[in-house]
């Protein structure tokens, strides 16, 4: 496996598509059979809401970039093929939702991703 540095995935793609408020530039970032398993206050450890494969994960992304919302990418450590991230999103009306991402590339793709994200209620 390639580095993450060698591959051209970076820290500012990463910023670059997730602050861009754009589900298909996000998702180029998604190799074709890329699986994101996401933990929150619905889907517990245990029993994870678990996406397989681009199609899926677009929609999870269509979803979220039509909400009126802003993201911003707060901290990232990239080492090899494996990057984790702090994201904060905030709604119009306030509503602020945080998220922790690990990643693992494949040529400079992400091929895991799985996600623990928390909002105000």
């Amino acid at each position: 496996m390639g580095t993450a540095a060698s591959s051209g995935f970076t820290t500012e793609t990463l910023r670059s598509v997730i602050e861009g408020n754009s589900a298909a530039n996000l998702l180029s970032l998604y190799a074709d059979d890329a699986e994101i398993r996401v933990v929150d206050r619905n889907s517990q450890p245990s029993h994870p809401t678990v996406l397989h494969g681009r199609d899926e994960i677009s929609a999870m992304l269509d979803d979220v970039y039509s909400r009126d919302m802003t993201h911003k990418l707060e901290q990232c450590v990239m080492d090899g093929d494996r990057v984790a991230f702090s994201e904060s999103c905030r709604y119009s009306d306030g509503v602020r939702v945080l998220s922790e991402s690990m990643l693992t590339l494949r040529d400079g793709k992400i091929v895991e991703q799985t996600m623990i994200q928390a909002w105000d209620e």
